[in-house]
């Protein structure tokens, strides 16, 4: 019984916020600006928490595991409830084609919609990551002076302006927005952090080929010959002005810091 009245609790409660999201859009300049700002971060952050952390987190405090099983079986329940509603609410009045239908069409309903479902169980790792890029790399910030970055430009959702994403489209749609910021925002940390403590090439050519792409300053690398000497040197040469961003990064095209043009969009001196 426990289970049933949590999940029921926590369905209610989820669907009362998405309608309440849908609402506050529609309230003027001020509910624009506002639903403006719960998608980027940090506000977005509260606000997801709010819908995959907290239901999970309060039922498992007030009744333990039955609390934490009917939370999680509310959220699931959540989305295909809230599917149903939107498209039956805004269907109508939106022609043209759907991404799921194509989807299900190439690989077939039930390996499409599986897969789905599959991907939900990758939310516990994107939160990992993006932890970790609230706690771990302001104190890397102030210990070495990594470029400050604004991180709403990364994390952020807005594939919701889209005219045409609808119920299904646009919730896993919105999911994949969120995934792809914090990835690449971990990703933008990450150069950082490997081309200030180890510029060396990998011995594996290959490793070298696959991780071009997410490390494009890999040409820039070192390679030792019998020493770290040819690293050594690179790393004085690129960080001897004060510049601690990844070799390639657009932070390093004026010798003055940050470009005029980037001062207001990822890189901010306020931010964390």
């Amino acid at each position: 019984m426990t289970i049933l009245i949590t999940a029921a609790a926590v369905l209610l409660s989820e669907l009362a916020l998405a309608i309440s999201l849908s609402i506050v859009q529609r309230l003027g300049i001020i509910g624009i600006r506002f639903s403006d700002a719960l998608c980027r971060a940090p506000l977005l952050d509260v606000l997801i928490a709010v819908m995959t952390l907290l239901p999970a987190t309060t039922g498992f405090m007030v009744a333990s595991w039955p609390g934490f099983t009917g939370a999680i079986a509310g959220q699931l329940a959540t989305i295909p409830v809230w599917i149903l509603i939107h498209e039956q609410i805004i269907r109508r009045g939106t022609p043209g084609s759907r991404l799921v239908k194509a989807q299900n069409t190439v690989v077939g309903r039930w390996r499409n919609h599986t897969a789905l479902w599959f991907s939900v169980l990758a939310v516990p790792f994107f939160w990992s990551l993006r932890i970790g890029e609230i706690l771990l790399y302001p104190p890397l910030r102030w210990l070495l002076g990594f470029p400050k970055y604004r991180q709403g430009d990364w994390v952020n959702v807005s594939r919701h302006k889209f005219e045409g994403l609808i119920g299904h489209d646009l919730i896993w749609c919105l999911y994949c927005d969120w995934m792809t910021g914090i990835y690449s925002f971990a990703g933008e940390m990450l150069r950082n952090v490997e081309s200030f403590w180890c510029p060396i090439r990998f011995y594996d050519g290959k490793k070298c080929e696959n991780c071009r792409f997410d490390f494009p300053d890999i040409e820039q690398w070192a390679v030792p010959d019998n020493s770290l000497d040819p690293a050594v040197s690179l790393f004085q040469e690129k960080y001897a002005g004060g510049q601690r961003s990844w070799f390639g990064s657009t932070v390093r095209l004026t010798v003055h810091g940050i470009p005029p043009e980037l001062e207001n969009s990822s890189h901010d001196p306020t931010a964390t």
